[in-house]
């Protein structure tokens, strides 16, 4: 039986190292390619595009100014970039905040129909009705906590007119990486994102992934699909998962960044990655077959495919699989006379061990790295940047529980508590090297 063991341990972790192999070359490529980002930066685009921005924002008074704030402050023509506001079932007043910072504003109230897919297909349908739609080159869809560079959409304009994207995609940055371990957690999961997931895509040529905020959607597409009909758990990603399986084109502008708010507490990040888990397990339900079907076409369009694949694959379930599976062995061993069961026990217990312990120094490389790569773009002092490498591996093994639970568990859209922004914003507005790479380059 043992023997047995062995061999399906030894096989589930080939699998797993040939499926999510792809991404080892991602990170080389992000680290090689890295100082000739100026390359593969889009030009300056010869016209200077009329959009939109979209906001979908429920109950979030306490930021929703700061964003349109830093939408007045771009480095565009202010008549080129109208600002729009879904207040989305608010009890407080962020209608009114959003239109004394100037934005357009539409109330909307559904409790049946809850969620930001909803309200984005309820902003594109008004804007429809009122014959406003037709101005539109794309829309920036945008979080209420957001906080956007200076130069985000004069650089996002340059990269939606260097090829024939449905969507575009920005770096995403935190204002908050140095509030705690959870906000550490994810600020290094979207650097690294950006860093060695979406630049090398764009550096071989095949589709990135829009993720949450921050993006440019065509308004082609917006007219192609009669608004937004995305309202799965994790609209953004099956946005991706549909363009992909299509043949339409997601691109990445490694210029343009925006400062993202990252939930502080426990239970708030609980709920919010059980949300993304069960959307992930809900994308890969309705999408794996079309995205099977996209990889006959081969070349880059199967490699995109792919990518976006194993991105919804329950990885993390494949994980406690390997390692229930040892734990119900060593356990099974106890009806074995004694000498052996322990020591079969303690073996399996050692494996168990060694895989935390392997799992938590790869994530503890992985964000070192980040970081390194990174350091100038993070706004944290030296000593958070160092110490929130070593508890970024326990942010990450917590998907483990957080895969399992929401297999069963019934799931439902909550808000995020945000908070004002504070020096953030004025960093935003500064234009400078962002980091030493680019210095070098």
């Amino acid at each position: 039986m043992m023997e047995l063991i062995h061999i399906f341990n030894l096989v589930l972790t080939v699998i797993m190292a040939l499926a999510f192999g792809y991404q080892g070359v991602f990170m080389l490529i992000g680290f090689l390619k890295r100082k000739q980002a100026a390359r593969y930066a889009a030009p300056e685009a010869p016209k200077l595009h009329r959009y939109a921005a979209v906001i979908s924002a429920r109950n979030e008074a306490a930021v929703i100014g700061e964003l349109i704030d830093s939408l007045h402050h771009q480095d565009y023509p202010a008549e080129l970039l109208d600002i729009y506001v879904v207040a989305d079932n608010c009890t407080d007043d962020t209608a009114e905040r959003a239109r004394q910072a100037g934005a357009m504003v539409y109330e909307r109230f559904n409790d049946r129909q809850v969620g930001k897919g909803y309200a984005l297909d309820y902003l594109f349908s008004c804007l429809r009705s009122a014959g406003l739609d037709s101005q539109y080159f794309g829309y920036f869809v945008f979080d209420a906590d957001n906080i956007v560079d200076a130069s985000f959409v004069r650089e996002m304009n340059n990269t939606a007119c260097s090829g024939n994207f449905s969507a575009v995609t920005c770096y995403r940055n935190s204002k908050n990486f140095g509030s705690n371990w959870i906000s550490a957690g994810y600020s290094l999961w979207f650097l690294r994102e950006a860093r060695f997931l979406n630049f090398p895509r764009t550096v071989i040529g095949s589709n990135c992934t829009v993720s949450g905020t921050g993006f440019l959607i065509s308004a082609d597409i917006i007219r192609e699909n009669g608004g937004w009909p995305f309202h799965l758990l994790t609209e953004d990603l099956q946005f991706s998962a549909d363009c992909t399986a299509s043949g339409k084109r997601i691109g990445y502008c490694d210029k343009a960044m925006i400062y993202d708010e990252q939930p502080t507490s426990f239970r708030q990040s609980w709920d919010q990655r059980i949300r993304w888990t069960k959307g992930f397990y809900q994308v890969a339900w309705h999408y794996a077959p079309g995205l099977i079907h996209s990889m006959r076409h081969g070349g880059k369009q199967a490699l995109s495919a792919y990518d976006i694949l194993m991105i919804v694959a329950p990885g993390s379930l494949l994980t406690v699989t390997l390692l229930l599976i040892n734990l119900m062995a060593g356990m099974a061993c106890l009806t074995q006379p004694p000498e052996v069961a322990w020591g079969i026990l303690l073996s399996e217990l050692q494996f168990i061990a060694s895989n935390i312990l392997t799992s938590y120094a790869g994530f503890a490389a992985l964000g070192g790295i980040t970081v390194a790569c990174e350091w100038h773009n993070i706004h944290a002092t030296r000593r958070q940047k160092i110490g929130y490498v070593l508890t970024f591996p326990f942010f990450m093994l917590t998907y483990i529980p957080i895969a399992v639970a929401a297999l069963r568990r019934k799931v439902e859209w909550k808000p995020i508590e945000h908070h004002r922004a504070g020096a953030v914003l004025g960093a935003a507005r500064q234009k400078k090297p962002r980091t030493l790479l680019d210095r070098i380059a």
